[in-house]
């Protein structure tokens, strides 16, 4: 099953999430490895649910900003890719020899440090991933900040996406693809996948 453009599914915390993204033809599943967080999924978990999906690139999620502990994060889960929060971990982690996804929080972020951004050549960089932690409203200004930023970098969108905006979004911007997030379980196996699977099953509709 194809989708139109690339997508990464952060946060995934369940087989159920896991399972419907593969099936649908995401591209990347990203794993929370950070023990205090409240999305951590132990390295035994993912390696449950790896066996339940194929051709889906493993995304190995950390917020740490030590080099020597994401390396030993990754060492136990073995991700296809690792994405961290900060840029300056960027060189330190090429030595893993894995594919690097940034992920920057827009809130807070001004248009003026995304125009720096976009001219800052980041070679050890694969993805750019831009999340926020608020509603986001793309006005013109913003829209052209990201044109400009896509235009320089592999940027995935992760914030201000519905099943109505998606293909708008898609054709205004250079996007390298989105990112949506997987939700909790209410229970095992139960499971309403609302604005992710509605989001997907657009892009999907929009291939046939």
């Amino acid at each position: 099953m194809a989708l139109q453009t690339t997508v990464k599914i952060s946060n995934v915390t369940n087989l159920s999430d896991a399972r419907y993204c593969a099936g649908m033809g995401v591209d990347m599943l990203g794993f929370s490895m950070d023990s205090h967080s409240a999305d951590y999924v132990a390295p035994e978990k993912v390696g449950e649910m790896r066996g339940w999906v194929a051709g889906v690139q493993i995304v190995g999620e950390t917020q740490s900003i030590d080099p020597e502990a994401v390396s030993s994060m990754v060492d136990v889960y073995q991700p296809d890719m690792v994405q961290v929060d900060e840029a300056a971990l960027l060189p330190f982690l090429h030595t893993l020899n894995k594919p690097l996804i940034l992920r920057l929080d827009l809130v807070g972020t001004t248009l003026a440090q995304l125009d720096t951004l976009a001219s800052t050549p980041m070679p050890d960089m694969t993805y750019l991933l831009l999340e926020s932690a608020s509603p986001v409203h793309f006005d013109d200004d913003l829209l052209a900040a990201l044109g400009q930023l896509a235009s320089r970098h592999a940027v995935l969108l992760g914030t201000g996406i519905s099943p109505d905006n998606v293909h708008t979004l898609l054709t205004q911007l250079p996007l390298a693809g989105i990112a949506l997030a997987g939700e909790n379980e209410e229970r095992p196996g139960s499971k309403d996948f609302g604005a992710l699977m509605d989001v997907l099953e657009t892009l999907e509709s929009s291939d046939e």
